[in-house]
């Protein structure tokens, strides 16, 4: 960053003589780069500088301190939003009215005795204007606070610290006993969802019923490469499917915290987001897990206060350059925008709240508690590793005489991909998972390449019980002849006598009759009942539409 000799050379002499005036010193020079050689000399000296600080007004102190724990700048917008604007006058109105003297806000006040400068600097998003402190004070500024920390260890005295030590903060405070009463069971529901949505995508379905959406499935998936544009592949999936489940999810969690696709802030549900802008999902995570990171393991933690304390503290986690009327998200309820900083709860804080209770909770990073049974969530711990017992997968199934499937929750995940491919399912439940075996669903498999024996080696190897008789044969007897038997809905033309059929066949309705039932009846194609209709009526016949309830 510039330094204070930098920050100072393109004022005009009156601007140092007031800045001087707020030292207490006169200048004696009287050309300008004379007297800020002078006054810059003074504003260095190291006992000087301690009593300018010592006397300053709290509010600017704490403005002081803010910009000292960001690493001396912060984004002029969030600043100004923050500790206040600097007027902006002429040089003879500043002379004349002597705004100096009667500061509107904290900012204007630090820049009229040079301990804030304001100026652009290259970010990863380009040029941006931040406030800043001059280089040199401050590192007397740091070297201060320290020496003041050291001799009175003791009080409660405000300290600057480093970019580094910022994210390592302890924010918020404990929950209070009723906002924990209820905890939450920590589960890892992710990998059963993940297991139904691979099996899904292998057989080429829309997006299945889960407990954690689907689409935020896909993003954890594609993060881990075990798909690649929504496509399965076949190693990671075999990988992911046959490992453990601790390492199935470790390896969820390994590649969320280095992926730069995966963006929590684009799947809080109930916002819609427009334009072309961009946010850096990587950055924000890193950072909110830092400030997680510092809460004691086994506590729990108030989420409302943990909002708030961020808010107050780094509004702009994730807004580096305040950009709070740049980003086009709007609310799905009602399509209001919601641009500005008045918005911050419904996005920012939103956020924050989504990013505890949704990817922390199904990587099991933290565990949640409600006051009452299915209210909001108002505390979160990071739960300690110690007692927890592996989950080892080693359910069976069981098989019903009509084909239908019950699957347990703790089954072989490799095994229940590959039944589910064979099956229609059913709503999946806490419990476990439902499927019916279908003539549809074998031909489906089928047409994949699978087999009926593949099947039946599945379920013997995997059944609580013995698989029933009837049903092995009915599978056996399928693959050897196919479909036997069909139940259909079909609409049927019934006529008075014989002669009456075949002069219909015989006329240009014929095209819309299909397979004839006997003498005096014959199903109508569908959708062409209207069509049958009017031929019967130009024939004289005037026919009766009977349906029944």
């Amino acid at each position: 960053m510039p330094d204070l000799t930098q920050s100072l050379q393109n004022r005009d002499i009156g601007h140092l003589r007031i800045v001087s005036e707020m030292w207490g010193v006169n200048l004696k020079s009287i050309d300008t780069e004379a007297a800020l050689e002078e006054l810059t000399s003074v504003m260095l000296d190291r006992h000087v500088f301690g009593e300018i600080i010592e006397t300053l007004p709290i509010e600017a102190r704490s403005a002081l301190n803010e910009l000292g724990q960001a690493g001396g700048k912060i984004p002029w917008a969030t600043f100004a939003r923050r500790f206040g604007e600097i007027r902006e006058t002429g040089a003879g109105r500043r002379d004349r009215e002597q705004v100096y003297l009667n500061p509107i806000s904290s900012t204007e006040f630090l820049f009229y005795r040079g301990l804030l400068a304001r100026g652009f600097f290259d970010t990863s998003s380009g040029l941006q204007e931040f406030a800043f402190i001059p280089d040199d004070l401050l590192r007397l500024l740091i070297h201060g606070e320290r020496e003041e920390y050291e001799a009175e260890a003791e009080k409660e005295m405000p300290s600057i610290t480093t970019l580094e030590g910022l994210n390592n903060q302890l924010l918020g405070h404990a929950a209070y006993q009723k906002d924990h009463e209820r905890p939450l069971p920590v589960n890892d529901i992710l990998l059963d969802d993940a297991t139904t949505l691979l099996a899904a995508l292998r057989m080429g379905q829309s997006l299945p019923d889960t407990f954690v959406p689907a689409r935020v499935i896909m993003q954890f998936l594609s993060s881990a490469k075990i798909i690649i544009e929504e496509i399965p592949q076949i190693e990671p999936v075999r990988n992911f499917l046959e490992s453990s489940r601790e390492q199935a999810l470790k390896n969820l969690v390994d590649s969320w915290r280095v992926s730069e696709s995966f963006n929590e802030l684009h799947q809080i549900p109930g916002l819609v987001y427009e334009g072309e802008w961009v946010n850096k999902p990587l950055e924000t995570r890193e950072f909110l897990l830092n400030l997680i990171k510092a809460i004691p393991v086994n506590k729990w933690w108030s989420l409302t206060a943990f909002l708030i304390a961020i808010k107050e503290k780094f509004p702009d986690f994730q807004r580096p350059g305040g950009e709070y009327d740049s980003w086009f998200i709007k609310r799905a309820a009602d399509g209001e925008y919601l641009r500005g900083f008045a918005h911050w709860d419904s996005v920012d804080g939103a956020l924050i709240r989504y990013f505890i209770t949704g990817p922390l909770q199904w990587l099991q990073i933290v565990q949640l508690a409600t006051p009452e049974k299915n209210d909001v969530i108002t505390a979160f711990r990071i739960p300690g590793l110690t007692g927890r017992k592996p989950l080892i997968e080693s359910a069976k199934l069981h098989v019903g005489s009509q084909g239908r499937i019950s699957v347990p929750k703790l089954f072989p995940r490799a095994v229940r991909y590959q039944i589910a491919r064979f099956c229609d399912w059913e709503v999946p439940r806490e419990d476990g998972y439902r499927y019916q075996v279908t003539t549809n669903s074998l031909k489906k498999a089928r047409e994949q390449g699978l087999k009926v024996s593949q099947l039946l080696s599945l379920l013997a190897k995997n059944s609580a019980a013995e698989i029933p008789p009837a049903f092995i044969k009915g599978l056996k007897r399928w693959e050897l002849k196919g479909t036997e038997a069909r139940v259909e809905t079909q609409t049927v033309l019934r006529v008075g006598s014989p002669d009456v059929l075949e002069e219909l066949r015989k006329s240009k309705a014929a095209r819309f009759l299909g397979e004839i039932l006997g003498p005096v009846t014959v199903i109508i194609k569908p959708g062409a009942q209207t069509k049958v209709l009017a031929a019967l009526s130009e024939m004289g016949l005037l026919a009766e539409d009977v349906h029944e309830e």
